[in-house]
């Protein structure tokens, strides 16, 4: 095993760091005893790079004698929780933000009601809703959570959003709610509620099983950081809900996490479990994660409010390392306020993950969101133009001659993909009624809408990091084989990206960053402008600010109708989003640390809706 930082300090002095040779040559040379000639001349006929005789024997000499120090490297068998000693912070020279707390102001009690009937007509109340039943003693935590529990395993089997229940610890714990509540021991609006975790969050005497085949019996032997604030809080915790393997998509080893609005379609990713179990009414609440969409996307196909919150606002101690730089926890909610109340409890520095930062979150519900500069990504809300038919000069006797030339299972895949392209823009000119409702609902609401529009630049370059770092992160699963355990394994799927990371040389993640600090600038100017941004989810967005670490809220803004265009079934027939009856969503976007004022534009638009009130049919 060869030394890889001192082989591209070799390939650096020969002024090779800048192209793709370094990795190539080191995906050849990784398991083989030493570098070859032979090798270098293949590396670098699949990287194009011109290298004479003598600097292949100068670099066999310098190559080739690094086998101690990178096995030393490899002895340490570092667990996945060890970061970098390179910390990613959001926060450029001069920006500023609060770090004085002051106490949570949460809106005025809900229109007084009774004692339920049924307890389970609560099981759709937002938070804000429940900690009022629970704090005036009409609904006790215990009933909450064994509601809760009914309504988890009875639609498990459905919606299969659970790996681990963590019943005694629940029970144990919502006797403890009531019993303070009981004395006059108020916690806060969490206390005594039933809460959700993504299973990459760690809880001690349980399973934390990433989603994994391979991990599935795996155990830590501390509570993560956000699970010891939300005991503080006085939440009840009640199960461990699914993620796609090590946070890829919604299959986990247990199967494919579902949608409640059409249990056909899966949850979509990342924080799979976490949003089907809020949307179908069986949790409070939840925490997710994101690293590049995984709050957002299965918010949007399952109708929740999610709230990615700013890089380095939440600790993310004891959750599972995907990237250093871009990993988020955040709750899923089913109202914009509920996620302030939630993101108020597990915020702040914890002494452990060095990227937090000593920010205040200053919810205050009454803040008066009209006097907040509000701006919108018009361009970003607009149709693109039909795209223009090919041109073809070539003549109709060489057109037959070509078209004859396919054999029959080419032109089938070719037709089938231009339907496929026809039907997407098909959805996407019916879905765009949503987009123009909703700006035209703020705009109504008296929201004062500034255009604007973020700078062009390469940030899907930028994934580098990302695909480098989750690399690295499971570095042994590669070399050792067992990332053949994991569920999938298509080209798409985690153990071929790995293996490609691997190949990314060195010098190229450091250029990605430096090209993302030139984003993080150039963005900061556009917030400049404004305190919220009104953007469609899907887009642009949601790159540039999961690179840039701006927060994000997503909330449903819809519904489609029976009208709606099918959704496209892939090929191997799992059903993507879309399709009748299933929502859409709407994505405000904040400053850093500026989570007070974006969550109070968008409970202004959810109090002017009722998307987040609409509830799917599950069935008895």
């Amino acid at each position: 095993m060869l030394d890889r930082r001192k082989f591209l300090a070799v390939c650096s002095s020969l002024g090779l760091t800048s192209t793709l040779f370094p990795g190539v040559l080191w995906g050849m040379a990784e398991d083989k005893p030493k570098i070859t000639r032979e090798m270098i001349e293949s590396a670098a006929l699949i990287a194009d790079v011109p290298i004479s005789d003598e600097y292949k024997n100068m670099m066999l000499e310098g190559l080739n004698g690094f086998k101690e120090d990178f096995d030393a490297i490899y002895g340490l068998h570092m667990k996945n929780e060890v970061a970098p000693s390179v910390i990613f912070d959001p926060v450029l020279p001069g920006m500023k933000f609060e770090t004085e707390r002051r106490p949570l102001k949460i809106s005025a009690a809900p229109a007084a009601s009774g004692v339920p009937k049924n307890i389970e007509d609560v099981a759709f109340y937002s938070v804000r809703q429940l900690a009022e039943l629970v704090r005036t003693k009409k609904v006790s935590s215990m009933a909450l959570t064994e509601m809760y529990f009914e309504r988890l395993k009875r639609y498990d089997p459905l919606l299969k959003f659970v790996i681990t229940f963590t019943e005694d610890r629940a029970k144990a714990q919502a006797k403890e709610a009531d019993r303070e509540i009981a004395a006059g021991k108020y916690r806060g609006p969490l206390h005594g509620l039933p809460w959700g975790a993504k299973d990459l969050i760690a809880v001690k005497g349980y399973k934390t099983t990433w989603g994994a085949g391979g991990f599935e019996d795996q155990k830590f032997d501390e509570d993560a950081t956000v699970v010891k604030r939300l005991d503080e809080a006085g939440a009840v915790l009640v199960a461990k809900l699914t993620l796609g393997a090590l946070a890829l998509g919604d299959k986990w080893f247990g199967g494919m996490t579902r949608n409640p609005w059409n249990t056909k379609q899966g949850s979509s990713g990342y924080s799979a479990g976490s949003a089907s179990a809020t949307a179908a009414g069986c949790v409070a609440f939840a925490i997710g994660s994101e690293t590049l969409g995984s709050i957002s996307s299965p918010s949007t196909r399952c109708g929740t409010t999610g709230l990615r919150p700013t890089f380095g606002f939440v600790p993310r101690t004891g959750a599972m390392a995907l990237s250093w730089t871009m990993d988020k926890l955040g709750p899923i909610c089913r109202a914009a306020e509920d996620t302030a109340i939630v993101l108020s409890a597990i915020h702040g520095p914890d002494g452990h993950d060095r990227t937090v930062k000593n920010a205040a979150f200053n919810w205050d519900a009454n803040l008066d969101w009209r006097k907040l500069r509000i701006g919108v990504l018009a361009k970003d809300f607009e149709l693109p133009p039909p795209p223009a038919p090919p041109k073809d000069e070539k003549p109709k006797e060489e057109k037959e001659l070509s078209a004859k030339e396919l054999s029959a299972e080419e032109k089938k895949k070719r037709d089938e993909e231009a339907a496929n392209r026809a039907m997407a823009r098909v959805r996407r000119e019916y879905d765009h009624k949503f987009d123009d409702a909703a700006l035209a609902k703020l705009r109504a609401m008296g929201a004062n809408l500034i255009p604007l529009e973020f700078p062009k630049l390469p940030y899907g370059a930028m994934i580098t990091m990302l695909e480098a770092e989750a690399a690295a992160a499971f570095d042994d699963l590669t070399r050792s084989g067992r990332d053949k355990l994991l569920t999938s394994q298509t080209k798409d799927d985690w153990p071929n990206s790995f293996r490609t990371a691997r190949f990314i040389p060195a010098v190229e993640y450091i250029q990605a960053a430096r090209a993302r600090t030139l984003a993080m600038e150039q963005v900061a100017k556009v917030f400049e402008q404004v305190d919220v941004i009104v953007a469609p989810t899907q887009g642009v967005q949601l790159l540039v600010t999961n690179l840039t670490g701006h927060p994000a809220l997503i909330l449903p803004n819809g519904f489609r109708g029976d009208d709606a265009p099918p959704a496209r079934v892939r090929d191997n027939g799992d059903i993507d989003g879309g399709g009748p009856g299933t929502p859409v969503s709407l994505t405000f976007l904040g400053n850093l640390y500026g989570e007070a004022k974006l969550v109070a534009v968008a409970k202004a638009y959810q109090d002017a809706t009722d998307f987040h009130l609409r509830r799917p049919k599950l069935g008895a």
